[in-house]
């Protein structure tokens, strides 16, 4: 049995054996190193030999017809905060980071974020049930973030058509999924465009604003770089947060003891939500490619290679965490890695965190059961590397 197996829909056992055998395994089929010991990758991700991964250098490495047909694609996400070189990276950090860093500004958010969450349960509620991942938890981050960004309501329904195309930027090299996301980002450029022009116009208290004067102040260094980043954020910002809810909700009704101990103590659920991140996060893995030639756990890896941190499986090293495939929301010194670890932490995690905290106490405070739906389905996409849950229909009582 190979140690990747690409037809398998459970990742775990896989990351597992990769773990215990091979902890830095080369892959022909991703041309890339898979590395999945927690401390072998909490260690990577401060490395500065090691530069943000992003999908610009594997689109550099296809053939000349494929870079050209994607040249908008990679014009935008190499100007992506993460995906830039540390001083252009660090640079547009120090601007976003007033924003999402910001206690008083997350403590201004949380009245509205509830005033959104409860907007959408006073639809589904009286509905008897809802189907969480398309209901609930990407409508709620995305109007959050939509809001942030100043984009009026008639508007957001663009969003989450724009963010499923997005989302194939961050998986292994797929040029016809690749040419649908830079459609859409292309889209989606044109659409901000006007929104910055309108803000150059007229300043708002939104994040654009915030933008386009940093901008106007030489700490971004072009219009460009405004548009991808905002593209950046409308993805990142919801699909992160979407995918927490989601994954979060359906462990809960797979553990129903789980469920019942933090109805019965809503002060574990700060720990139950770092522990669905443990779990079952929302990003499975993040890239990395090495600058010089890097030594992981004593393999030797040459320059000019892309590495695969699998995140998923660091989550899951029982030399880190106590009976690891165990979901338990009073599990204590949960230092899961979804979120990443250095100059590249994410800058959103604070956000998520609130958003997921008022989505569940809001949702269990309002409904008294929630259950499986009888004649639903749960869906889940599965792979090597991936993990995301798709439906989770429910019924309330």
């Amino acid at each position: 049995m190979p140690l990747l197996d690409f037809t398998s829909t459970d990742m775990y056992p896989a990351l597992d054996r990769l773990r215990t055998e091979e902890p830095v395994h080369w892959s022909p089929e991703l041309n890339s190193w898979a590395i999945t010991r927690y401390a072998n990758i909490a260690a990577a991700l401060r490395d500065p030999r090691l530069g943000s991964g992003s999908m610009t250098e594997l689109i550099d490495r296809l053939p000349e017809a494929d870079r050209l047909r994607l040249k908008p694609l990679r014009d935008s996400i190499n100007l992506w905060m993460g995906g830039t070189d540390p001083t252009a990276h660090k640079r547009m950090q120090r601007v976003i980071k007033r924003y999402f860093m910001s206690r008083e500004l997350m403590a201004a958010l949380r009245p509205r974020v509830q005033e959104i969450t409860d907007e959408l349960l006073d639809e589904l509620i009286p509905r008897g049930g809802c189907e969480i991942v398309d209901d609930l938890a990407y409508p709620l981050p995305a109007r959050v973030m939509a809001e942030m960004l100043g984009i009026p309501e008639k508007d957001r329904d663009l969003l989450p058509r724009w963010s499923r195309d997005i989302t194939a930027v961050f998986s292994q090299i797929d040029v016809p999924k690749l040419l649908e996301s830079q459609q859409s980002i292309v889209e989606m450029s044109d659409y901000l465009r006007e929104v910055v022009a309108d803000r150059r116009r007229q300043p708002r208290e939104d994040l654009i604003s915030l933008l386009v004067a940093a901008h106007d102040k030489g700490d971004i260094v072009s219009e460009d770089e405004i548009l991808a980043n905002c593209v950046l954020l409308l993805f990142a910002g919801h699909e992160t947060t979407g995918g927490l809810i989601s994954a979060g909700l359906n462990l809960l009704l797979r553990h129903p003891d789980q469920l019942k101990a933090l109805r019965a103590d809503m002060t574990l659920l700060p720990g139950a939500i770092e522990e669905m991140l443990r779990v079952d996060g929302p990003a499975s893995l993040t890239t990395r490619f090495s600058k010089e030639p890097v030594v992981i756990h004593g393999q030797e890896i040459d320059a000019d290679q892309h590495l695969y941190l699998v995140l998923a499986a660091a989550n899951r090293d029982p030399e880190y965490f106590d009976d690891p495939t165990r979901f338990d929301i009073t599990r204590t010194g949960n230092r899961h890695l979804s979120f990443g670890q250095g100059l590249r932490y994410c800058l959103g995690a604070t956000l998520a965190r609130l958003e997921a905290e008022i989505c569940f106490t809001s949702l269990f405070d309002r409904v008294d059961e929630i259950t499986p739906h009888p004649d639903g389905a749960t869906r889940e996409r599965r792979g090597p590397f991936v993990s995301a849950v798709t439906a989770v229909p429910v019924t309330f009582g």
